[in-house]
């Protein structure tokens, strides 16, 4: 199979079979997409009308470059991913889910001390109806955690990190946190060696450029609904940055746009990570690998009563590395959309304050 990198892609180069490779260890199963005026946006369509991809990161180990042209290929599609296999400890990621339901359960007002004034959302408590996706009019129903890199005081980028800080009530919290912080980063890593190799460049084209990224663990609550509502979970939205690993995604509710305008549920097999691309890694590769509208969509009323959760892994570059369109993404045909370039710091608080974070 070819490399499908930028220049491939470009020129609507597609490896038509890769979704029948079942050595990959994935299927995709497609049927009766939602279009949006077929139905609510505050319900899910029939978990029937779903995507569901699943690649198993064992690949990776035999046959790298399989690996990241199925990988890339999904992404480049539908900006989108389900791995499987991908080696993060059971054990770490239940501790993890323990804590953020005994912290979600605390008092609200208790809860509220750990909210930082003025801190952009970056670290702890965020409450109830403050983010909003751009442009929506309302907040969206959620509470959430946020636990960033633990950067030592030398560092270059320590005078501008936020900094962490520990829930008392649930001791051990902070540490358990970091533990998982730690696998994500370094699955995110393993998946941007794969994007490297599906776009032609060097596998570790990436890690420098992650390394102390201001990536940020948010444990995310959607409490019960008492009745139907106007607001929604997760309003449409693309993320702001490199690429998202998302832990607890089994529970229906997430949804993508594709290509076609069509809603689709992601209802991936127990166990796995969905992974998205966002919006600093669309601009970097010039659309190539789209930052696709996602949202999490209300319950049916019968599963009003119930709370969702789960752990999103925001992936960010470093704060100082400048986003500048890859030469290799820009052709006559893909003129470069973003000639300007622009520091992952700056892109990140310009987009804080358009969902009313910063």
């Amino acid at each position: 199979m070819p490399v499908l990198g930028c220049a491939l892609a470009l020129t609507g180069t597609v490896c038509d079979d890769w979704a029948d490779k079942t050595s990959f260890g994935f299927m995709n199963k497609m049927s009766a997409p939602v279009r949006p005026d077929a139905a609510s946006p505050r319900f899910p369509p029939s978990q029937d009308d779903s995507l569901r991809v699943a690649i198993s990161a064992r690949l990776n180990d035999t046959d790298p470059q399989a690996f990241a042209q199925a990988i890339g290929r999904s992404f480049a599609d539908y900006g989108f991913a389900i791995i499987a296999d991908h080696g993060i400890v059971q054990t770490d990621i239940q501790a993890v889910s323990d804590d953020m339901r005994a912290f979600f359960a605390l008092p609200y007002e208790l809860k509220l001390k750990y909210r930082i004034k003025n801190g952009g959302g970056q670290r702890g408590y965020t409450p109830f109806g403050i983010e909003a996706a751009k442009g929506a009019r309302l907040s969206d129903l959620k509470e959430f955690w946020h636990v960033g890199r633990d950067l030592p005081e030398d560092h270059r980028l320590y005078p501008a990190s936020p900094k962490n800080i520990d829930v008392t009530e649930l001791p051990g919290f902070h540490a358990r946190a970091t533990t998982l912080f730690r696998a994500l980063d370094k699955l995110g890593v393993q998946i941007l060696r794969a994007i490297a190799l599906y776009l032609a460049l060097a596998p570790d084209y990436f890690d420098d450029k992650v390394r102390d990224g201001n990536s940020i663990l948010r444990l995310l609550h959607y409490p019960p609904l008492d009745a139907p509502s106007d607001a929604v979970r997760a309003e449409a939205h693309e993320d702001i940055n490199v690429i998202t690993l998302l832990l607890g995604a089994e529970e229906a509710g997430l949804q993508l746009l594709d290509r076609a305008g069509l809603w689709r549920a992601i209802n991936p097999p127990p166990g796995c990570v969905v992974i998205n691309i966002g919006d600093m890694l669309q601009r970097l590769t010039n659309n190539v690998l789209p930052s696709t509208t996602h949202r999490v969509v209300n319950p049916a009323p019968e599963r009003m009563h119930l709370p969702r959760y789960s752990m999103p892994f925001f992936l960010h570059f470093e704060s100082d590395f400048e986003i500048a369109t890859l030469a290799q993404c820009i052709s006559d045909e893909r003129p470069d959309l973003y000639p300007q370039p622009i520091l992952a710091d700056a892109f990140l608080h310009e987009r804080l304050r358009e969902i009313k974070l910063a």
